[in-house]
């Protein structure tokens, strides 16, 4: 349990806080603006992936609009899954990409795992967002991901098609809802890089090697627990 104070000493705290959230807020929206300047790069547009739809290149993925939104979700080999990949994808409403499609953005997760690997996943994990494997390719050298996670926006004009942004790492996480709402919390993260109030439990932010079978459940980019997938749990199976 954090301090206990009066109604009236909590509001001047919050009032203090505020203030510093207000700064952030500034600080990111002028962050943004060099985001939307910065300039972009042409892109290998030679690359073909394996789709449900059959093969598609990368312009086909845009399907017609604008922008290109890509997730890069690790490949761990068989039967072996990325913990953070898999808590990051878990963040992503089924809604996102009716809703980005509204702002000609196209949402689209891409692997280097095999086409049926990926199906077999995404349905005992209940996803829906659309995914594409780039196996056999160098997009993801190209990307700069390599064995590891990336998010890329790309643009085109035309059929010509430009890199416009990229991150990894902790770059991601603030995409993440659960992440950011933890962040609102007393407890945080619960994790020990944390700077938190003393007695606030905490585990070490990482289990290495971060490495899930069908079975586990993600619990942070860096956790997951073993026990019944979300689809099973469903199922009672």
């Amino acid at each position: 349990m954090t301090t206990v104070v009066s109604t009236e000493e909590w509001e001047r705290a919050r009032a203090d806080l505020l203030t510093a959230e207000k700064d952030l807020t500034h600080a990111r929206d002028a962050v943004a603006a060099r985001r939307r300047r910065l300039p972009v790069t042409p892109f290998p547009s030679d690359h073909v992936f394996a789709t449900p739809d059959g093969p598609r290149t990368l312009l086909d993925l845009f399907d017609g609009r604008g922008t290109l939104a890509v997730y890069q979700f690790m490949d761990r080999g068989p039967d072996r899954y990325c913990g953070g990949c898999t808590w990051f994808t878990d963040n992503v409403p089924a809604s996102a990409p009716r809703l980005l499609a509204e702002h000609d953005v196209t949402w689209l997760h891409i692997s280097d795992m095999p086409l049926e690997q990926i199906r077999s996943y995404w349905q005992d994990r209940g996803w829906t967002m659309p995914a594409v494997s780039s196996r056999g390719t160098s997009f993801s050298t190209d990307t700069g991901a390599g064995e590891g996670f990336a998010f890329t926006i790309f643009v085109r004009n035309g059929a010509q098609i430009y890199r416009s942004y990229a991150t990894t790492g902790r770059g991601i996480e603030h995409l993440a809802f659960v992440t950011s709402l933890l962040d609102l919390t007393p407890t945080g993260r619960g994790e020990t890089w944390e700077d938190s109030p003393e007695g606030v439990a905490q585990v070490p932010s990482a289990i290495l090697p971060n490495v899930m079978t069908t079975a586990d459940v993600a619990t942070s980019f860096g956790r997951f627990r073993q026990g019944a997938s979300p689809s099973s749990a469903a199922t009672g199976a």
